[in-house]
């Protein structure tokens, strides 16, 4: 193999890293889905007007709970990876922080509703890795 072909391997294996990297431009973090009832929130207790269409909403663990200022955030999340046969269905979704996970410690980074956890995965009992942004 010559100097020139080892060159030309070399950038191309230095593009698909750099390619790679530019794909993760939010946080890291884990995702599990859970499910009714969703009141009453911490955010707004039992008022109904505080979930978004479609059911598309969260609650976040203590390191995004920032003593309640989350309360309305909005965030982008996309599946990356997780235990299964291909749990993630790809593409991304919008939600809205509505809640404070329950259980000590949460499971995850962020509980999707059971709506928004089929947004991006195939299986609804999976803990899938995700990428998040706000």
């Amino acid at each position: 193999m010559g100097v020139h072909n080892i060159m030309r391997i070399k950038i191309g294996l230095m593009s698909l890293f750099l390619l790679e990297v530019s794909l993760v431009l939010g946080d890291i973090g884990t995702a599990t889905s859970y499910h009714p009832p969703y009141t009453p929130t911490r955010c707004n207790g039992n008022r109904a007007d505080q979930f978004p269409a479609g059911n598309l909403f969260v609650a976040v663990s203590e390191g995004l709970w920032d003593n309640g200022a989350a309360c309305g955030r909005r965030y982008r999340l996309r599946c990356l990876s997780g235990s299964g046969r291909r749990p993630c269905k790809g593409g991304t979704v919008d939600v809205r922080v509505v809640n404070y996970c329950h259980k000590r410690p949460c499971q995850s980074t962020i509980a999707l509703s059971a709506d928004a956890f089929s947004q991006i995965s195939r299986s609804s009992m999976a803990k899938i890795n995700i990428e998040y942004i706000q």
